[in-house]
């Protein structure tokens, strides 16, 4: 039998895509700085876990073309809080990256997605995962029956005692 997992948040929290995909690849001038200013972001925000960013995992898009980080926030104005910081990297970064593509339109695409997710409107099931993933790894797991035994009960229910 499955050993069924799910997280362990409580709260509302934020969910935020963010992307990037080569259009041009004989342009790396324009599109390798987008690329590569995405590690150094999430690394500063690794070292501040006051900033509000919960746990991140990259992606490579089937095509190889492109990437997806999903990033899982404790709340949105976490998240533009951060992105608006003119003393933290996403600000220059973003800035920079308006001016490469004013030079070289069409290069690359960049994109984002956010979803604020208010408490008791998120739900998860993880079998047999030894290691956390997913909302689980940002918020920590718990036995899914704690919650339900079905997504519709565990999006309706709160965390029971053990």
């Amino acid at each position: 039998m499955s050993t069924l997992t799910t997280h362990q948040h409580e709260g509302g929290l934020a969910v935020f895509l963010i992307g990037a995909r080569v259009v041009k690849p004989w342009r790396p001038d324009a599109w390798l700085p987008a690329f590569a200013a995405m590690g150094p972001m999430l690394a500063e925000l690794g070292r501040d876990p006051d900033a509000g960013l919960l746990h991140a995992r990259t992606t490579i898009d089937a095509d190889l073309r492109g990437v997806t980080v999903v990033q899982y926030w404790r709340s949105i104005d976490d998240i533009y809080r951060y992105a608006n910081a003119d003393e933290r990297r996403h600000r220059p970064a973003w800035l920079a990256f308006y001016r490469r593509a004013h030079r070289v339109p069409g290069a690359v695409q960049v994109w984002h997605e956010s979803y604020a997710v208010p408490a008791g409107h998120h739900e998860s099931l993880y079998a047999d995962a030894p290691r956390p993933f997913g909302l689980a790894r940002a918020a920590g797991s718990i036995p899914a029956s704690r919650r339900g035994r079905t997504a519709r009960e565990r999006l309706k229910s709160p965390v029971t005692s053990a």
